[in-house]
């Protein structure tokens, strides 16, 4: 689902975000979990219009949050469930780091992305795996360091907030939580320069 934000406000030493939606499958429940352009937030209020949340001082310092204005289009996705259908990949909503947009290349019918990231954060992306790019599922098509390129589809352009994304945009990353353990099993720090090759010969693919 998709939702506008509507105010973005400092009150009691903390940020908290209001975000105006339509209705839900099953109302909101104050104490939820819900995921705003990829970062995990909880409910503090429900109206019938939207909800609200409170929002970390680090979580609006790391994420691209910080740059939303009113009116701006919002991923929102509530916490899966146990037993849930499952598709595309695990998503944590713990926002590792954030991106900038420098290419939005239409291929076919297609749009690939290319955004500029960190090498840590590159180095821990295969291609054909995949990273959530303000909390969408999306599919890697291309890695170089500090670089990653994902695959857009018309629909999922359509129906997220990766319709208003430009380019000079920062957007949320989080990467494939399955290369970070593989990372902490190998002892191997990102930046060391985890690669397609290396877990290949260490039999993770």
């Amino acid at each position: 689902m998709t939702g506008r934000l509507g105010r973005l406000t400092r009150s009691e030493g903390g940020w908290s975000i209001s975000i105006e939606s339509g209705p839900w499958p099953s109302p909101l429940v104050i104490g939820e979990s819900i995921a705003v352009q990829g970062a995990c937030l909880t409910v503090t209020a429900v109206s019938p219009n939207g909800f609200s949340a409170d929002i970390l001082d680090e979580t609006f310092r790391l994420t691209a949050i910080s740059e939303l204005r009113a009116g701006s289009l919002l991923n929102l996705e509530r916490a899966l469930a146990l037993g849930d259908r499952l598709g595309g990949h695990l998503v944590t909503g713990h926002v590792d780091e954030t991106g900038t947009i420098f290419g939005l290349t239409p291929e076919g019918r297609d749009l690939r992305v290319g955004i500029a990231c960190s090498p840590a954060f590159s180095s821990l992306t295969v291609v054909k795996g995949s990273i959530a790019l303000d909390g969408v599922s999306l599919t890697v098509t291309a890695v170089r360091e500090g670089y990653v390129e994902v695959a857009v589809i018309p629909h999922t352009r359509a129906v997220t907030s990766l319709s208003e994304r430009r380019v000079g945009d920062r957007v949320n990353l989080e990467g494939d939580i399955l290369g970070k353990y593989v990372a902490r099993c190998l002892g191997k720090a990102p930046v060391a320069g985890i690669t397609e090759t290396l877990l290949r010969e260490n039999g993770f693919l």
